[in-house]
């Protein structure tokens, strides 16, 4: 007597492949998420702090940071314009150079504010306002050597 094979899956092997695999992207999902959003204000950051030197050679020759002075071009990460500056230098030296998230940025990161601070002694410090995102925020997205 010849025995017929069956080749294949049964029902209930696919519904437990189907299982695992929703299970494998419950977890997966938010990890991604927190990596993308991290990796964002990073590179907002990472943007902004381009602009340092040239904000150091503009105060050093008592000159303006007006956008066009320091070659600012927005970034679709941020609600940037162009014809809203993103430095500010004030009489003691003191100044910043700050963008808001936005744009193509996650949307639980839109509103969130990355700056870097000058000191009178020419120091900078990195910012991140997180005021209008506090409910979704989570430390992990902190870059090194940035503070709340």
């Amino acid at each position: 007597m010849i025995w017929k094979t069956n080749k294949g899956f049964s029902l209930i092997e696919l519904m437990v492949v189907v299982a695992i695999i929703g299970v494998l992207a419950a977890v997966a999902i938010p990890s991604y998420q927190g990596y993308v959003m991290k990796a964002q204000i990073n590179r907002a950051l990472g943007e902004i702090s381009a602009y340092k030197a040239v904000f150091e050679e503009r105060v050093s020759r008592s000159a303006s940071v007006a956008n066009a002075d320091i070659g600012y071009v927005p970034s679709k990460l941020t609600t940037g314009d162009a014809n809203i500056d993103i430095a500010t230098i004030n009489a003691d030296g003191t100044g910043n150079i700050q963008v808001t998230l936005g744009g193509n940025a996650h949307r639980n990161l839109v509103g969130a504010v990355v700056r870097l601070e000058r000191t009178v002694s020419g120091g900078w410090s990195c910012v991140v306002d997180n005021s209008s995102i506090a409910a979704t925020w989570k430390p992990d997205y902190l870059p090194p050597g940035c503070r709340l």
